[in-house]
């Protein structure tokens, strides 16, 4: 179904937007949500045009070396073999000159027919000088006069090209995260002559929309004003934005918040956690989800066609899982665990057992996300290997380029193998992309999720898995606690009521479900962990998608 450019009535602005691997502009959950929540208003038909930046060298290629040692390398790719060149370029200045973006277009295709357009804007054009085009080129790269560069682009850029394409009936903006929130000021903006000249700002407020992400204070973008300044020049009144994005620094986070009539976090508890941090919004919360035919594998697709006709419409429908003769369960478990455990021995050179209990974690490596956690006392996880069921691990995971916890992490694991080798099979599977993410989430017997509480947004790999049958164990944060049933769908590390555990606590609570609940159900009561699989689907998969996340974002944000 097509329609006319001004008969889309909402701008979907995210700084990563991770449609498929072959365009590697994103860098994890933020982009793969921004992409499955465009691929559901797609199948939805809500009236969406997405905007984003390019990233011509990708989020890197990750080499790790025998010693555990990360190392990054441009991810090169080329736009003309996927995307489309459009007609036309806007500007923007920055430091006082004119800078050129041209955009590019992918189309995404829903199940009925209808599309969403999402445009790539790209500085890296011969009119340009060299630190403009190397805007284009790396994904949260550079410093923060980079940052800034291109959050400008986002934004101000992005708005203007959208009036350039012919979008001129747009009537909500939705910012996910804070990094486009810079399009406020475009908006606000009735000359670019005077800086001090203004639309009415409660008519803006009530156009724009914001989804904050980060649940602690260090992760809001905030730039000097001196900096600002140096970019921005007389763009806009300095002495109005300190009062409309913060005194001291420009932080995205409080512009969006101050210019925004609907704000939500993405969870339950993270609308708490971000209620706290800024108690003088009225901030909602609307849980993630994630793109049910996306991250279904073909096995379980098989086997969803056969018993609920029409799940990929409707994922609601997946509660009829419950009713899926378990042997098929187990038979197509079975042939996706195989399918991972081959690609693994084939890629890795490694000995893994389709026969063993499999634990899966693959996530961004960075400290709070511990994943070295479930290595807390080695002699423990050993004894229950070895005593109760034995069990293999599957680790992935980039570290971004600075964060040297993150790399400390992942040499960490590999150490840990070495060390384990003869007792206990682990492997880190370099390069985790959207490609090695379906292959996993829908191979392994068991997710595990270690975040420091609270500092765990929502997450999203978990409810992958939940489409695939797979449960969880979990710290609970995030939507493990809408989503963990204890026994039934998963189980949690901890309790809801502990919000300072240490390592100590949390790595015995995983040995202790481990030890006595997870194993013992595997290898002795194979009824019932299918009947987890099947709850797992019938309860997490119909409910944390994104078919359902967007209907609620239609009623409470869109609605006109």
């Amino acid at each position: 179904m097509n329609i006319k450019p001004e008969e889309r009535i909402i701008a979907y602005f995210s700084m990563e937007i991770g449609i498929d691997s072959k365009i590697p502009t994103y860098s994890g959950g933020l982009g793969v949500l921004a992409a499955d929540t465009i691929k559901s208003c797609a199948d939805l038909d809500v009236p969406v045009v997405a905007v984003t930046l390019i990233y011509k060298k990708g989020h890197f290629l990750q080499k790790i070396d025998e010693e555990g040692i990360q190392s990054e390398h441009p991810n090169e790719w080329n736009p003309w073999d996927i995307l489309e060149l459009l007609p036309g370029k806007v500007s923007v200045k920055l430091e006082g000159r004119d800078v050129f973006i041209q955009a590019w277009q992918y189309i995404v295709r829903g199940l009925g027919g209808f599309y969403v357009p999402v445009i790539f804007l790209d500085t890296d054009i011969e009119e340009n000088n060299n630190f403009d085009r190397a805007l284009s080129y790396n994904l949260y790269g550079g410093d923060d006069q980079y940052r800034l560069a291109q959050e400008i682009i986002l934004g101000i850029g992005g708005i203007r090209m959208l009036k350039s394409l012919n979008y001129g009936n747009i009537k909500k903006y939705h910012m996910n995260e804070g990094h486009s929130s810079l399009l406020t000021l475009e908006l606000l903006k009735k000359s670019d002559q005077d800086p001090g000249l203004l639309n009415d700002v409660g008519e803006i407020r009530k156009k724009c929309i914001f989804t904050t992400h980060t649940p602690v204070p260090e992760g809001h973008d905030q730039f000097s004003y001196d900096l600002v300044k140096m970019l921005l020049g007389d763009y806009f009144s300095i002495d109005i934005l300190k009062k409309i994005g913060g005194e001291k620094k420009l932080n995205l986070t409080l512009l969006a918040l101050n210019l925004s009539f609907y704000i939500n976090g993405v969870a339950k508890e993270h609308g708490k956690v971000s209620r706290s941090l800024f108690p003088d919004y009225p901030i909602d919360s609307i849980t993630n989800g994630v793109h049910t035919p996306t991250w279904v594998c073909k096995c379980f697709k098989e086997l969803y066609n056969k018993y609920i006709p029409g799940w990929a419409n409707d994922p609601y429908s997946l509660r009829y899982a419950v009713n899926i003769p378990r042997e098929e369960i187990w038979d197509a478990h079975e042939k996706s665990k195989t399918l991972l455990v081959n690609h693994i021995n084939k890629n890795a050179g490694n000995k893994l057992d389709p026969q063993v209990f499999t634990i899966g974690f693959a996530r961004r490596s960075t400290a709070y996300k511990r994943a070295d956690l479930v290595f807390f006392d080695t002699v423990r996880i050993i004894d229950i290997s070895q005593k109760i069921g034995k069990i293999q691990f599957v680790f992935s995971g980039k570290a971004h380029p600075s964060d040297f916890e993150g790399k400390l992490l992942i040499k960490k694991i590999i150490d840990v193998s070495k060390k384990l080798k003869n007792e206990i099979e682990i492997v880190y599977l370099e390069n985790y992309d959207i490609s090695l993410a379906k292959i996993l989430v829908s191979g392994v017997d068991l997710w595990l999720n270690t975040p420091q509480k609270p500092k765990e947004a929502s997450g999203t790999s978990g409810m992958k898995a939940a489409h695939n049958g797979i449960p969880s164990l979990s710290i609970l944060d995030g939507w493990w606690i809408e989503g963990c049933i204890e026994g039934f769908t998963g189980w949690s590390i901890g309790s809801i009521n502990s919000h300072n555990n240490t390592d100590n606590d949390d790595a015995y609570s995983i040995y202790s479900k481990l030890a006595n609940e997870i194993l013992p159900v595997f290898y002795n009561n194979r009824d019932k962990w299918i009947d987890i699989m099947r709850y797992a689907i019938a309860i997490n998969g119909s409910f944390f998608n994104t078919n359902r996340m967007v209907q609620q974002y239609i009623t409470n944000a869109y609605a006109f």
